[in-house]
């Protein structure tokens, strides 16, 4: 039988062809990282409960472990998720080749402070450790986790010769970081320029989405043009 939502609870309801019951799997899964992403919203990662999820969805809880096999699955799910639409939210911001090198750096940057103003409960998720236990640094969310850094990459290659970072001790392991992540065209200063990049930003997006820059009734807008500048214009060592 089936529940009111829609979710499969004996194994006979949907029966069919493959592509059929792909497609009901696929949709009940989305159904459940809906819910999911309410609780992470509402409450946290500690919030995450499969059988809080199955009872929004008004099925049993053993009935979700057809759909992911713990919650940490479903954790993983949306961790991945989100760092895809972050990388897509990078990307349509900084299309075009024919843009400006720096405008589009400065796009990038805006539509990573968007995203993150927007969903700042998926963006914590990406950058802390959400669950006691969790392994927030298995190979599926570092690849996951790469394909924004990517778009970091393709933005600052074009303005590489600008005026390259000071990598210092930091280049030849971020080089080879670049290589071992399927980055072999990132050489060390775009390596050193888009780590740069990631930390400046998140340090600013972190303070913000925490409410830190509203209680001093700032507009912290310069402070993100600030480090862009700084990015552009910082002399090679």
């Amino acid at each position: 039988m089936s529940s009111p939502g829609g979710i499969e609870v004996d194994g006979r309801a949907h029966a069919g062809g493959p592509g059929l019951r792909g497609r009901f799997r696929a949709q009940v899964r989305d159904e459940i990282k809906q819910v999911a992403l309410r609780q992470l919203a509402d409450g946290g990662p500690q919030a995450l409960s499969l059988n809080a999820v199955a009872k929004v969805l008004g099925v049993s809880g053993p009935a979700l472990y057809r759909y992911f096999a713990n919650r940490d699955a479903l954790l993983t799910d949306l961790v991945v998720d989100a760092y895809r639409d972050l990388a897509a939210a990078c990307e349509a911001a900084t299309a075009g080749a024919w843009k400006d090198p720096a405008d589009r750096l400065r796009a990038l940057a805006k539509a990573y402070r968007a995203w993150a103003l927007e969903e700042p409960h998926r963006y914590r998720l990406l950058f802390r450790a959400p669950l006691y236990g969790y392994d927030a640094h298995s190979e599926p969310l570092v690849q996951a986790s790469q394909i924004a850094m990517n778009v970091a990459v393709e933005v600052l290659e074009g303005i590489a010769a600008e005026g390259p970072v000071a990598g210092g001790e930091l280049e030849a392991p971020l080089a080879e970081w670049a290589a071992g992540r399927g980055m072999p065209g990132a050489a060390a200063v775009i390596a050193v320029r888009a780590t740069t990049l990631w930390a400046r930003l998140h340090g600013l997006v972190s303070l913000e989405i925490e409410g830190n820059f509203a209680s001093m009734g700032l507009d912290p807008t310069p402070l993100y043009e600030g480090e862009i500048t700084n990015l552009l214009t910082t002399p090679p060592a």
